[in-house]
Parts: C-alpha cells; structure tokens; sequence
C-alpha cells in the first residue's frame, strides 16, 4: 500500500509542474523554482515532515524534497550554530548529493559523445 501512496504523491507533484508548464506562461525554469521553493516553504511551517511520513519517496524524489531538505539543513544549523548555520546548513544535508551530480556530470560530459 505505501507504494501505491508514494506513486500517488509522487504523481499527483509531478502533474502539478506540468500543468502549470503546460497552461501558464511560465519556463521550465520557473516551475523547477517554483516547486524548490513550495518545498522549501512547507518544510519552514513544518507540513513537509507529515507528507514524507505517509508519501515516503513520492514526496521526496521530486524537487519539492530537495527545496524542503535545503530548509531543513538550514533550520538544524541554525538552531546549532545561531545566525552562521543559515550559510552552513545548506549543504548539510544535500551536500553529498550535489556534490555527486556535478562529478558524474563532469565525467560523463568528458567521456560522451556529442552529436553531430
């Protein structure tokens, strides 16, 4: 069953951002944005927590989780550190993964052929 939840949640994000793609006049950009910070500002007030307990992976896996682990980085460095863990926290959880993509994009970007 919280498969079928997660691929609901997940789902339900997904054909959010593209409805809004689809019938605004806004850029891929702007939605990818647009969803980092909805993530971002649940996870502030604290509704983000209770969606990842039933969604699971369907609320994480879309970019609404990364905007929303950024905040929570931020909010746990803070309350650690005072005002330094707003710049700290960012990465803190987030971090590794970031980290990641712009290795693996680097070294496929290397070893790929373009097209002509």
């Amino acid at each position: 069953m919280i498969y079928l939840i997660a691929f609901l949640v997940g789902g339900a994000i997904c054909v959010l951002a593209q409805l809004a793609y689809d019938y605004t006049k806004y850029t891929p950009a702007h939605v990818l944005v647009g969803l980092t910070v909805i993530g971002a500002a649940l996870e502030g007030f604290g509704l983000y927590k209770p969606l990842l307990n039933v969604a699971g992976g369907g609320a994480l896996v879309p970019v609404t989780g990364f905007g929303a682990s950024i905040t929570r980085g931020v909010v746990q460095e803070a309350s650690r550190l005072g005002w330094e863990g707003l710049f700290t926290g960012v990465f803190e959880i987030v971090g590794l993964g970031l980290a990641t993509a712009i290795i693996l994009g680097v070294l496929l970007s290397i070893l790929a052929k373009p097209k002509d």
